[in-house]
C-alpha cells in the first residue's frame, strides 16, 4: 500500500486567526523573521534533538515523508513505502532528488545516513529511533569496560564495541529502492519516518562529520545561505531551494532563525516590527497578548508536555525512599492554579505523559491521583520518606533562563516550599544548551526542568525517548524492565487499539515510578505581525514557514 493509505487521523489541525490558508499571495520575494534558540550540536540530524536545532533540521531537510498542518504523513522523497507483513518494508524513491550540491538523493543516502546514526561509536542523540531495526543490537553492543574503569559506586563502566558497521536489516536494492527488516511487526512504523533523525546524507557527510554539521548540505525547501550563515548565538539565515521536490514548496524568499537570549525580548521584537512570527508568548505577556495582536494570534492544543525530573543519582531520590518524595513533590503541586494564574488558561494540567491532541490519550489512567493537588498525602509521604532518611538541603528546579520558565518555576517552588516546609528555589542556566550540559554530565544538584515536543503524532513518541531504558533523551537514567516490556509489546501489535492498551499499562508504570513529574500539556501561544500572511502552526506548535508571504 502507498504511504498516504496508511496515514493516522487528524490530531488537531489548528485553526487560526487571521490565517488566509493556502493562499499564495503577497511578496514572495522576501525573508520571513522568527524566533529560535542556538542549537545545542552542530546539525546533523541523528544527533539534533532540541526544538532549536529541530527547527533549523526540518528546514533544509526532506525525509522519506512529512507531516500536515494536522500530523497526517505526506510523500516527501518517497513514491512508495509498502509490506506484505508490517514486517519487511520496500521502500521506493522519486528519482527527481538532489541536495543542494547537486548529488543525487538514493537509497543508499537513507541507508548509509541511517547506519552512520546507529552505531554506537559515533554516539548520536537519536540512535534508539533505529533500535525496532534487525542488526540495530550488533551497531550498538556495549560491553565492560575492558580496563576496568568504574564509576562512582563502583560498577564497572559500559564502552561501545559494535560487532558490526552496518544494520544487517538495511538493504540497498538499486538506486531509488531500499528495504528494511523489523525485529517484530509494527503497522504504523511508517508514521515515524518524518522524524528528522530519518532524513538521507550525502556522501560528503561522512568525509568530516563535524564539519558538515557546521555548514549541513540538505535537500529540503531551504538551504544555508552561504558559508557565514550560522552565526552562533546570533542567529541562521536560511534561503530557498530552488531545485527542492517536494510538497513543502517556500511561497516566500528565505527564513531568519534568530536566537534570542529570552522570549521576553523576542516579543519585545514583535511589539516593535522587527520580528515576523512568535512561536510562544512570555509569561509577562500572556495576559495582553491576544489585545496586542486581536487579528494574528493562536491559543490551540498542541503535542507539547511539560514537567520536570529529579535524577536518581542524587542522595534521597532513588529506591522506595525516592518514589515516596516523588510522589509528595507532585501532589505539593497546585497545577489546576498555576495553569489559570501563571499561564491565563494557555496550558492544561497534566493527567498523563502525552498530549491530548495525540490518539489514544487518556485522563483517566490507574494511578494518576498522584497528579492531583493533596497537600496532607504530600505531607505524609514526605514524613514516610524522612522516616527512611532525613531530608537536608535545599530542594531545586533547574531551568534555562533564555526560555519563559522562571514565573512557573518560581510558583512550583513556591507550591512546594509552602506544602512540605522546606527550602525550595529555582535555578537558572543563561541558555538551554548550558542546562542541558549539566544533565549530560550528570551534576545537576536537584530537579530539572523537562518537557518534550513530539516528533511524529504517536503516544509511542512521548514514552520511549524519554524513558526507555539508554534512550537517547533519557538523561536522568531511568530504567524500569516492566515499562520496557510494556512499550516493546506496544510497538509491536498488530492493532492500534492493541498498542494503545499497552501504551496506558507503560504510562501506569510511569505513575508509580514518577521517573518525570508531569506538569501541564502547553498550548500553541504564538502572534505574527500584519505584515506577514498565511501563517499556520502545525500539529507540533511548530509554525509552517513556507506558506508564510510578505504583505
Amino acid at each position: 500500500m502507498g504511504i498516504v493509505a496508511i496515514a493516522l487521523a487528524s490530531t488537531g489541525a489548528l485553526a487560526l486567526s487571521g490565517c488566509a490558508g493556502g493562499s499564495t499571495t503577497g511578496d514572495a520575494g522576501a525573508i520571513i523573521t522568527t524566533n529560535g534558540t542556538e542549537p545545542q550540536m552542530s546539525l546533523i540530524p541523528t544527533n539534533t534533538t532540541e526544538v532549536g536545532g529541530g527547527k533549523i533540521i526540518t528546514s533544509i531537510f526532506a525525509g522519506l515523508v512529512s507531516y500536515s498542518a494536522s500530523g497526517e504523513i505526506q510523500d516527501e522523497v518517497a513514491k512508495s513505502i509498502e509490506s506484505e507483513d508490517a514486517t519487511t518494508w520496500t521502500v521506493t524513491l522519486n528519482d527527481d532528488w538532489t541536495f543542494t550540491n547537486d548529488e543525487p538523493v538514493t537509497a543508499s543516502s537513507f541507508v548509509d545516513a541511517w547506519n552512520y546514526g546507529a552505531l554506537s561509536t559515533n554516539a548520536q542523540g537519536s540512535s534508539y529511533f533505529f533500535d525496532n531495526i534487525v542488526g540495530y543490537s550488533d551497531v550498538s553492543n556495549m560491553v565492560d569496560d575492558p580496563t576496568g574503569a568504574t564509576d562512582d559506586t563502583g560498577a564497572v563502566l559500559q564502552v561501545a564495541a559494535p560487532l558490526a558497521e552496518t544494520m544487517s536489516g538495511l538493504t540497498v536494492v538499486d538506486d531509488t529502492t531500499f528495504t528494511v527488516e523489523l525485529a517484530g511487526s509494527e503497522a504504523d512504523w511508517p508514521l515515524r519516518l518524518g522524524y528528522s533523525a530519518y532524513s538521507p546524507l550525502p556522501k560528503v557527510a561522512f568525509e568530516d562529520m563535524d564539519a558538515f554539521g557546521q555548514n549541513p548540505i540538505g535537500n529540503g525547501p531551504y538551504e544555508l545561505g552561504g558559508a557565514d550563515a550560522w552565526q552562533h548565538d546570533v542567529q541562521i539565515d536560511l534561503v530557498t531551494n530552488p531545485d527542492y521536490a517536494g510538497v513543502r514548496t517556500p511561497v516566500n524568499d528565505g527564513l531568519t532563525i534568530i536566537f534570542y537570549a529570552s522570549f521576553d525580548a523576542a516579543y519585545a521584537a514583535m511589539q516593535g516590527g522587527d520580528l515576523d512570527v512568535l512561536d510562544q508568548i512570555p509569561e509577562s505577556e500572556l495576559a495582553s497578548y491576544e489585545s496586542d495582536f486581536p487579528d494574528t494570534f493562536v491559543n490551540e492544543p498542541a503535542a507539547v508536555f511539560q514537567a520536570f525530573n529529579m535524577p536518581y543519582y542524587l542522595e534521597h531520590w532513588s529506591g522506595e525512599e525516592g518514589k515516596l518524595r516523588r510522589a509528595a513533590i507532585s501532589m505539593a503541586i497546585d497545577r489546576a492554579e498555576i495553569t489559570d494564574v501563571v499561564f491565563q488558561g494557555t496550558r492544561t494540567p497534566a493527567t498523563d505523559f502525552t498530549s491530548p491532541v495525540i490518539d489514544g490519550y487518556s485522563d483517566s489512567l490507574k494511578g494518576s491521583e498522584v497528579l492531583e493537588y493533596n497537600p496532607e498525602e504530600a505531607v505524609a509521604k514526605w514524613a514516610e520518606a524522612d522516616a527512611i532518611s532525613p531530608y537536608t538541603g535545599t530542594f531545586d528546579i533547574a531551568y534555562n533562563a533564555d526560555g519563559p520558565h522562571q514565573v512557573w518555576v518560581d510558583a512550583v517552588v513556591n507550591s512546594v516550599k509552602n506544602t512540605l516546609g522546606i527550602e525550595a528555589v529555582g535555578k537558572p542556566y543563561p541558555t538551554f544548551g548550558a542546562a542541558l550540559e549539566d544533565r549530560d554530565a550528570q551534576t545537576l544538584t536537584g530537579a530539572t526542568r523537562a518537557g518534550w515536543q513530539a516528533d511524529y503524532p504517536s503516544l509511542y513518541n512521548f514514552l520511549s525517548p524519554l524513558y526507555q531504558t539508554g534512550a537517547g533523551s533519557n538523561y536522568e537514567g531511568y530504567s524500569s524492565e516492566e515499562f520496557d516490556t510494556l512499550l516493546q509489546e506496544g510497538a509491536a501489535a498488530s492493532s492500534v487499539e492493541d498498542a494503545t492498551a499497552k501504551y496506558v499499562e507503560a504510562q501506569e508504570v510511569l505513575l508509580q515510578d514518577l521517573p518525570t513529574i508531569p506538569l501541564w500539556y502547553q498550548n500553541t501561544s504564538g502572534v505574527w505581525s500584519d505584515g506577514v500572511s498565511n501563517v499556520e502552526f502545525g500539529w507540533d506548535s511548530v509554525p509552517l514557514y513556507h506558506e508564510i508571504t510578505k504583505n
